[in-house]
């Protein structure tokens, strides 16, 4: 799954990456982003018109909670921050999003946890080894209620963790490439299953695992000092990870 990210690239880094034209306001460094609070998203832009030079992409903020559309009361429905890419599809919850509202989520990493029985939770920041931004594949749903008041909200569709990231947890935000950026947002030619194939384990050389304090455990606690490297007093051994299953062969569900 995926409870907790990071977004502190520049806004010039994200506007290249994305092909997004000039971010208004600039969103500030944001090093505990939570569910219910606002995170940015990449959708396709509007049709332009033959030899337009507007940008292909547009950025939103919504709110990080999906709401589906037949919702009568959201008080009475959960929290959904994470949808499994292997059956989003077929789910009533998120069935339209995954057909005609596909988008995009920014990260410059995300935080989990390992947690072992008898042992203290071990949390980790995973990051792009290059320092970059990545992309994790995302679905939007507009919710209206009954008053008529409108508020976009998103999930992040999530995988089989790859290999460098199995011993931690079994499950990993989908992470799309920049080629195929197009063709996920294109939910007029591409189906959910012209696009299964791009919601597989990211490569297990992009992500790296750095071990950091239970400071961010804590959402209050927002600033650069939670990504802190510490020493990982409860990292597994390879034994260990072939007993909990998290080793040589990976779950798929």
């Amino acid at each position: 799954m995926c409870g907790r990210f990071v977004l502190t690239s520049s806004p010039q880094m994200v506007e290249a990456l994305f092909g997004i034209d000039h971010l208004e306001p600039p969103p500030p460094p944001r090093y505990n982003i939570a569910p219910t609070q606002p995170i940015l998203i990449v959708t396709p832009g509007p049709t332009a018109a033959p030899g337009s030079n507007a940008p292909p992409r547009r950025a939103m903020l919504v709110r990080w909670g999906f709401l589906p559309g037949w919702v009568k009361d959201p008080k009475d429905f959960p929290l959904l921050i994470n949808a499994r890419s292997e059956t989003a599809a077929s789910k009533n919850s998120f069935r339209a999003a995954m057909r005609h509202r596909r988008v995009l989520i920014p990260a410059s990493g995300f935080f989990e946890w390992r947690r072992s029985e008898g042992r203290k939770s071990q949390a980790y920041f995973i990051r792009p080894r290059d320092g970059g931004i990545v992309a994790f594949g995302g679905l939007l749903e507009t919710y209206a209620d009954a008053g008529g008041s409108e508020i976009d909200t998103a999930a992040i569709l999530t995988t089989a963790a790859n290999r460098a990231i199995a011993h931690i947890h079994d499950r990993m935000p989908v992470i799309i490439q920049p080629d195929d950026f197009s063709r996920w947002l294109d939910c007029i030619s591409n189906e959910p299953a012209d696009v299964a194939d791009l919601m597989r384990p990211a490569p297990d050389d992009l992500m790296e695992a750095i071990p950091i304090s239970d400071k961010v455990n804590k959402v209050a606690n927002a600033g650069p000092d939670i990504l802190e490297p510490v020493a990982a007093a409860q990292e597994p051994s390879s034994e260990e990870r072939r007993e909990d299953g998290r080793g040589e062969q990976l779950p798929l569900f």
